[in-house]
């Protein structure tokens, strides 16, 4: 684990067993910067699903690729990202697919989507993907009423 500028990083196996030390570091690095308990539990589940995505899509299951995963603050909120260096998704591919598309699977960026204020990807330089997920902090009822 490294940190610098108040962001950590972590570097796992492509192996869902190991998932776990990814949901540990969101959930800390979210409590530490005063989310409230539901939603790290929101934050949690699109971080995991966006590794599952990695895991599935990137690496074809293979176990041997490396997910690395940073969390740290940014203004007004934090910043999540999530980096793979395995098969560059194709045109459009990450893109969700409409709701109405009943099939099973699927459906992880919806959920990302909905979980995080801003979602972006980088296919651009090297091989993989960098996917940055940002969620806002809001501002709590005492910051509201101008307590």
């Amino acid at each position: 684990m490294t940190e610098r500028t108040g962001r950590v990083s972590i570097r796992i196996p492509s192996d869902p067993k190991h998932l776990y030390l990814m949901r540990r570091l969101v959930q800390e690095v979210s409590l530490a910067h005063g989310f409230p308990e539901e939603e790290i539990r929101r934050i949690v589940l699109a971080l995991d699903e966006a590794c599952t995505n990695v895991i599935r899509h990137a690496y074809g299951g293979d176990p041997g690729g490396e997910i690395v995963i940073e969390a740290g603050p940014c203004e007004d909120g934090l910043r999540f990202a999530v980096i793979d260096r395995g098969a560059k998704a194709g045109e459009g591919a990450i893109e969700p697919r409409p709701l109405d598309d009943l099939r099973p699977g699927g459906l992880g960026t919806h959920l990302i989507r909905a979980v995080m204020d801003q979602v972006t990807y980088d296919t651009s330089s090297g091989p993989g993907t960098c996917l940055v997920m940002i969620k806002w902090r809001k501002p709590s009822v005492r910051e509201k009423e101008g307590s």
